[in-house]
C-alpha cells in the first residue's frame, strides 16, 4: 500500500511537468512561452512547498505514518520546479549573461529574494538523502529548518512581483502563515512542558 501511495504521489507531482512539455511541444504555450514556463513552474514550486509543509500537521491529525515519508519526495519536487523556474528565467530573460543576471538581482528585489530562496533550497536538496541525514545527525534537522525561511522568501517573491491583483499572492501568504503558525504554536507548547 505504501509503495502504491508513493508511486501515485510521484506521478502526480510529475504531471505538471509532463503537461508543460506536452504544451511546449504540441499544444503551445501562448504568445509568451518563456513567461508561461516561468509562471507554471513557479506556481508548482509554491504549491509543492505548501504540501511539504502540510505533511507534519497532516501526520499529526491523521495518524498516517506514510504521509511523513512523502516529505522528502515533495521537497525534491519543490527544488525541481524551482530549478526549472530559475533556468527559464536565465534562458528567456537574461540570455545566460552573467552581467544581466547581476543587474536583475541588484535592481529587482523580487528576483533577489527568489534567487535567495533557490540558494537555500540547494543545500536542502543536496542533504536530503538518508546518508546525509546520518552524517549530519542533529545538524540535519537544524539545516532543514531553512525551509521556513524559504517559505517567507517565496511569499515575498510572489507578492513583490505583482502589479495590481494581489489576490493570489495573499492566498499563498495566508496558507504559509497558517502552516508556519502551527509550527510556532507546537514549538511554544513543547517549551512549556
Amino acid at each position: 500500500m505504501e509503495r502504491l501511495v508513493r508511486a501515485g504521489v510521484f506521478a502526480l507531482c510529475l504531471l505538471p511537468f509532463a503537461w508543460l512539455v506536452y504544451s511546449a511541444a504540441i499544444a503551445g504555450l501562448g504568445p509568451d512561452p518563456g513567461e508561461s514556463i516561468m509562471h507554471i513552474t513557479g506556481e508548482w514550486a509554491l504549491r509543492l512547498l505548501l504540501l511539504s509543509l502540510l505533511v507534519s500537521p497532516l501526520r499529526q491529525w491523521s495518524g498516517w505514518p506514510v504521509v511523513f515519508k512523502l516529505r522528502r519526495m515533495l521537497g525534491l519536487y519543490v527544488f525541481f520546479y524551482a530549478c526549472i523556474h530559475l533556468l527559464s528565467f536565465c534562458h528567456f530573460y537574461v540570455g545566460w549573461t552573467g552581467a544581466a543576471l547581476i543587474e536583475e538581482l541588484a535592481e529587482r528585489p523580487y528576483i533577489t529574494v527568489g534567487f535567495a530562496a533557490w540558494l537555500l533550497l540547494l543545500p536542502l536538496a543536496v542533504t536530503s538523502t538518508r546518508g546525509m541525514q546520518r552524517r549530519l545527525r542533529r545538524n540535519w534537522r537544524r539545516l532543514h529548518r531553512l525551509v521556513y525561511v524559504v517559505a517567507v522568501l517565496a511569499c515575498c517573491h510572489i507578492l513583490w512581483q505583482v502589479r495590481s491583483d494581489i489576490g493570489e499572492p495573499l492566498v499563498y501568504i495566508l496558507l504559509f502563515t497558517v502552516l508556519l503558525g502551527w509550527r510556532v504554536k507546537r514549538f511554544t507548547a513543547r517549551q512549556k512542558n
